[in-house]
């Protein structure tokens, strides 16, 4: 018996990890910076209400996420301190802020229905 639970937890533990690659969670950073940034743009910036909504909301999704997927929040919140500081500042750049919804769609199972479900809860 201890061996299938051991098992099991071996399976569960290394699918949990599996969902976010190296590469997904690089791509995951970046595009935190790139909502950041949107969020708090630079004076004179144009911009839609609804965009720093969706772009708050997705980084609270982001988190939440990859806490799911087991990465430990002080590293999360490393990488998103140097995304952040990397795009911090910059001007809003409509093209990548579209690839990172894409990709966030794309990585995150029912990623834009999560997003909406934060949107709702901001006011």
């Amino acid at each position: 018996m201890k061996k299938i639970i051991l098992i099991i937890s071996f399976f569960v533990f290394t699918s949990v990890h599996a969902e976010m690659s190296d590469g997904d969670k690089a791509k995951a950073w970046d595009c935190t910076g790139i909502y950041m940034a949107n969020y708090f743009l630079p004076p004179g910036e144009e911009f839609e209400y609804k965009m720093k909504e969706k772009s708050i909301s997705t980084v609270k999704v982001l988190k939440a996420y990859a806490l799911e997927v087991g990465i430990p929040e002080k590293d999360w919140d490393e990488g998103v301190n140097k995304a952040v500081d990397k795009h911090y500042g910059s001007k809003y750049d409509k093209a990548k802020t579209d690839q990172c919804h894409s990709f966030v769609e794309a990585l995150i199972p029912n990623g834009a229905e999560r997003v909406k479900k934060v949107i709702q809860t901001l006011y």
